[in-house]
């Protein structure tokens, strides 16, 4: 997150790859294709004398929907043919590439290996899909996106404003592409929702179980929502939970700590919105 971003000074801006790809996810997955294809073919001359002339049809003749007299004739050329149509993809393409690539065979390749590295790059530089049982998917949305930049750019002054930076830490230690902290992300998401409920409670040492006991009675939430964050509290508080110094880190991962962030901004969108229904002044 960018100093103007943290001090709130600019809108907040979740980093999420959704409907873009910047360079280093782009860079990252042309390195991977070279590994796996291109490399390998420079020790010959002719593509048709390599082990990879098969693949190479597959994608010319089922993908690209092109003749196969078109494939360039030396490894050399095909190299740099290839390399230019890869980056003048949209994000789109690329994924639709790397969609197929996983689903044909390429030449002492193992495809669940193949699978895993596609998934490392993707979850590294903080794409926004995954391939799920063979298949690239979506592991969030837009929508949630906006509710996470709603959250916290609609707290980020006045008395909410421990909420916004709760969450702009939790977005923090979950986009840290060198260092990420699951962990402590799940935290401070956790405790953004404690905190709005420490306000409408007008009472600062509540905890979330007993805040949202007494904001039952104000805003008027439904029985089953109320007990659903009950036990997300509780999951973060009991003896394995996130909120406890254990000697070993819980098995936790981005999708884990991406999962809370976008369920407490919801919920602190929602609490917001209850509040102002009933005059009810929090900020």
């Amino acid at each position: 997150m960018r100093f103007s971003e943290r001090i709130g000074k600019r809108s907040a801006k979740v980093d999420i790859q959704i409907d873009y790809m910047d360079d280093d996810l782009r860079n990252s997955i042309w390195s991977l294709i070279c590994i796996l294809i291109i490399d390998p073919m420079r020790g010959y001359q002719w593509v048709k004398q390599t082990p990879y002339y098969g693949t190479i049809k597959e994608i010319w003749f089922s993908h690209f929907k092109e003749p196969i007299d078109d494939i360039p004739l030396s490894t050399q050329r095909f190299a740099e043919k290839f390399r230019n149509r890869f980056f003048s993809w949209d994000y789109l393409e690329v994924y639709d590439f790397i969609d197929f690539l996983v689903n044909i065979k390429i030449h002492s390749v193992d495809r669940k290996n193949l699978i895993n590295s596609f998934n490392t790059i993707l979850k590294t530089e903080l794409s926004g899909y995954r391939f799920v049982n063979g298949q690239l998917a979506p592991i969030t949305n837009e929508e949630e996106i906006k509710e996470i930049e709603k959250a916290i750019n609609s707290t980020e002054v006045g008395k909410l404003k421990g909420v916004s930076i709760h969450f702009a830490e939790a977005l923090n230690k979950l986009s840290d592409k060198k260092n990420p902290d699951y962990r402590n992300s799940i935290k401070e998401s956790i405790s953004a929702v404690e905190s709005i409920c420490q306000q409408i409670t007008q009472d600062p040492k509540a905890e979330l179980g007993k805040a949202l006991k007494t904001i039952k009675t104000k805003l008027s939430i439904h029985g089953a929502l109320e007990q659903g964050f009950i036990k997300i509290y509780g999951y973060t508080s009991d003896g394995d939970g996130i909120r406890h110094a254990l000697m070993d880190e819980p098995n936790l991962d981005q999708e884990d700590a991406l999962y809370m962030l976008i369920t407490c901004s919801s919920f602190v969108n929602y609490l917001i919105i209850k509040a102002n229904k009933i005059g009810l002044e929090i900020n």
